[in-house]
């Protein structure tokens, strides 16, 4: 059974910086091959940040993030950060780690559908 939990929300001005963590409850050898990050504003669908295979760190960057936040790993593999830069009030939404243990394309992981492991969920608030 393995467990996501998240941490590093909370509100910022426009132009601050935030980052958010997310531990997974079992260790890389267990097998996580993927891990994300996604976000829902109210009223909108959960949509793609960023993700990253726990493999060989190959990232995914959304278009209205990209070149202001990062995705990276920690050293044994079991967390993933999310560093986001030059915020904007329309980064505010509820923020999700996500995990995955099969392999998938890219382009598969872009889909919340893609996942079968997530977080509480962190609230991120630009004004």
């Amino acid at each position: 059974h393995v467990q996501l939990v998240e941490s590093g929300g909370g509100s910022v001005q426009a132009g601050g910086s935030l980052e958010l963590s997310c531990t997974a409850s079992m260790r890389n050898g267990g097998g996580l091959n993927s891990m994300g990050w996604f976000r829902q504003a109210p009223g909108k669908e959960r949509a793609v940040v960023a993700h990253i295979y726990t493999t060989d760190g190959v990232t995914f960057y959304a278009e209205p993030i990209k070149d202001r936040f990062t995705i990276s790993l920690g050293h044994s593999k079991d967390t993933v950060y999310l560093q986001m830069n030059d915020l904007k009030p329309e980064d505010t939404a509820l923020y999700f780690c996500a995990a995955l243990v099969k392999w998938l394309d890219w382009r598969r992981l872009i889909h919340p559908s893609a996942f079968d492991l997530w977080g509480q969920g962190t609230q991120v608030t630009v004004s």
